[in-house]
């Protein structure tokens, strides 16, 4: 369990205030998406997403995670004023409400995410590592806001086309390490790092990197892992992502044992129980 140790090594700075990792966050998706795969359509107007933030934030979620694009593979393309219609208002609803809170915007649009961020929200995160919107480091930079970089190639529709590497974890940690120096170079403080299980991977690539994720941490940056309900979980055990909660819970402890700082889950309360017991002084 040494590897547990190593979540007091980072820090980012979110709101004014500096979180140092001492536990693993958990992150809680909202998604306000028609067709997201797990729950599409579940949170689609701003009364849905205001009860589903109270259940996440009662749950113990440290990051709620707004997301109004559905990035599934083959997702398909909506217009920038359809994004925005779907986030501004719950973002501006839920900063009022829970001022405390913690908001993520989910979005590979630098316009969406300036807006988000204007909107009440304090990360960007990013599933292209601003590889399809040329503005994003810019504005990131301009917003002097915490960024999650997550590794992709090519856009939903198209990303599981994608999946040809030399060595999937060596390929990944240098576009990582590149897209990092970037924006270092922008002048962006606070980057968190993401892996991107499920982007651009088929599913042995997906464990390969599950298994050799230490290697990501010589970048010396927080790591956040989002493997919630994925299909590298339903599809290796063949059923269906509404019953792959258990398949999740297990893969998250291989997270946490490997050093992850962040859980990106839809199930809130049960990532929060696997780190109490992960994190229990007496172990």
């Amino acid at each position: 369990m040494n590897s547990l140790k190593t979540h007091k090594t980072q820090s980012i700075n979110i709101k004014g205030k500096l979180f140092t990792f001492d536990r693993p966050l958990v992150m809680g998706i909202l998604n306000i998406t028609p067709d997201s795969f797990y729950d599409g359509g579940q949170h689609n107007n701003v009364e849905q997403a205001m009860a589903k933030a109270n259940e996440l934030l009662i749950n113990g979620a440290d990051i709620i995670d707004i997301g109004a694009y559905s990035s599934r593979p083959g997702a398909p393309l909506i217009s920038v004023q359809e994004e925005l219609n779907r986030a501004i208002p719950v973002i501006e609803k839920l900063h009022k409400a829970y001022p405390d809170a913690i908001l993520s915007i989910d979005t590979f649009r630098a316009e969406v995410a300036e807006a988000a961020i204007t909107a009440g929200a304090h990360i960007i995160n990013d599933v292209s590592g601003g590889t399809i919107d040329p503005n994003m480091f810019a504005t990131v930079a301009q917003l002097q806001v915490p960024y999650i970089l997550m590794h992709m190639r090519g856009i939903p529709e198209n990303m599981q086309e994608l999946t040809t590497y030399d060595d999937i974890v060596e390929d990944v940690a240098t576009f990582l390490a590149e897209k990092v120096n970037q924006l270092r170079a922008l002048g962006v403080k606070d980057i968190i790092l993401d892996p991107g299980f499920g982007f651009a991977k088929n599913l042995d690539q997906n464990y390969e990197l599950l298994h050799r994720l230490e290697e990501l941490q010589y970048l010396g940056l927080p790591i956040l892992g989002g493997l919630s309900r994925k299909s590298m979980i339903y599809k290796k055990l063949n059923i269906t992502p509404s019953e792959a909660l258990t398949g999740t819970i297990v893969l998250n402890t291989i997270l946490l044992t490997k050093g992850i700082h962040i859980l990106r889950v839809h199930d809130v309360a049960e990532a929060k129980q696997t780190i109490d017991l992960l994190f229990n002084p007496i172990l």
